[in-house]
């Protein structure tokens, strides 16, 4: 089941994706996509409801984050080997884990906004993990029961904030509108195995990223895992992670965005993102 949430920020309703590609309204089932709906009996309810009897969403509406109610936006850095290698860091022993600020999140195709004082703004490609159940030292083997999805994430990272302002690569990560996600959470029983999903990014039209989670360092239930074994995850958490090579910091001459740019972006079962970056503006942090 590919699960969505549509309509103007902050008056977006939810819905489901036909497998003709049309949006359906769950309204009339559900007020919303919250951490409620990804788990037991109420996923279990979502996913026996036959589309075709919902009524069809005409026109092209806006996408937005496909869970509302994120409580943990969670990260892993350089977790795949080529993506180490064109940064000139070495291959992680285990897991680089940072957070995200879910003040970041936004809508698939919403603009992203370069930050005030930002020079090295970058894009990032990523699986999405979203949570379904309650995750608190889980085994490797029992760790993808505790999913309820993925998603498509644009990861999108200020390298100088990141890496010139101290150790904390939270800063660069956790701007507004650094955290596109969607169009839709396609459930674990539709996308099947994780670790063999292509993948890709376009700048202005130009590939910049293409990879596969095969070539994943760590794979998904060894994140979901590790990351359980330091924080109590909880229905629709994100857990996103990491990159495939071909970011703008590890280009020669390196490429960072600016305004007038436009982002393309795409998984393999998960759909694609669209994203035209603005400069900073006072009324866009808003």
């Amino acid at each position: 089941m590919k699960l969505l949430r549509y309509g103007p920020k902050g008056q977006e309703k939810p819905g489901t994706l036909d497998t003709e590609g049309r949006i359906r309204d769950l309204s009339g089932v559900i007020a919303d996509i919250t951490p409620d709906q990804l788990h037991g009996p109420a996923l279990d309810a979502l996913k026996a409801i036959d589309p075709t009897t919902l009524p069809v969403v005409e026109g092209q509406p806006r996408y937005g984050v496909p869970v509302n109610g994120v409580r943990k936006f969670l990260a892993i850095g350089l977790n795949y080997a080529d993506h180490a290698a064109e940064s000139n860091l070495p291959v992680p022993a285990e897991p680089i884990l940072f957070t995200k600020a879910t003040s970041c999140l936004t809508g698939p195709d919403d603009e992203v906004m370069i930050p005030r004082g930002s020079q090295k703004s970058d894009w990032e490609v990523e699986l999405g993990v979203v949570i379904g159940a309650r995750a608190r030292y889980v085994s490797v083997e029992n760790a993808l029961d505790h999913v309820a999805g993925y998603v498509l994430v644009n990861d999108v990272s200020e390298r100088a904030f990141q890496k010139e302002m101290g150790t904390q690569w939270d800063k660069g990560k956790g701007c507004d509108t650094f955290g596109p996600v969607g169009p839709w959470l396609v459930t674990s029983d539709e996308l099947g195995d994780p670790q063999d999903l292509d993948m890709w990014l376009d700048l202005n039209g130009q590939r910049m990223q293409t990879g596969n989670t095969r070539t994943m360092i760590f794979d998904v239930k060894t994140l979901v895992s590790y990351v359980s074994e330091f924080i109590t995850l909880e229905p629709g958490d994100i857990l996103t992670t990491g990159t495939p090579p071909g970011v703008g910091e590890g280009k020669k001459p390196q490429v960072f965005l600016k305004a007038g740019d436009v982002m393309t972006l795409g998984i393999q079962k998960l759909g694609q993102q669209r994203q035209v970056v603005v400069g900073w503006t006072q009324e866009g942090a808003a």
